[in-house]
């Protein structure tokens, strides 16, 4: 019940930013009828993502399953593609990072210190 109040108000919101910026007006039956669709909606996505994912023997969705999802909007995926490379490319420096500095403490060094060590290192090797 929360859930389609938050979606209800939001869809308030954008109606009223569209009214604003296209000089039109929304009744409120109109933003119900919008919020009730978005609403049912996200009720069909969401089980649809669990079907993907029961159909792939898997109990969490992943982003391979909204990609899917989105296959019939060209855009929608380009932008879900874009965003998922993104997110693993970061998720990919933030693992490194890690790795760094475990393998620093491990050493008994600070991170700076083991770059410092590694810059030396790579310097005498081009000697």
């Amino acid at each position: 019940q929360r859930l389609k109040a938050a979606v209800h108000y939001t869809v308030g919101c954008l109606c009223q930013d569209v009214a604003e910026d296209k000089d039109v007006q929304f009744s409120k039956q109109t933003i119900a009828a919008i919020s009730e669709i978005t609403f049912r909606q996200c009720e069909n996505f969401a089980k649809d993502l669990e079907m993907f994912a029961r159909h792939a023997k898997r109990s969490t969705v992943t982003t391979e399953d909204v990609k899917l999802l989105a296959r019939r909007s060209n855009s929608l995926l380009k932008y879900i593609t874009q965003k998922s490379e993104e997110i693993s490319s970061s998720n990919m420096q933030q693992k490194e990072k890690k790795k760094k500095k475990s393998s620093a403490a491990k050493e008994g060094r600070t991170y700076g210190e083991q770059e410092a060590a590694v810059t030396e290192s790579e310097d005498s090797n081009m000697a």
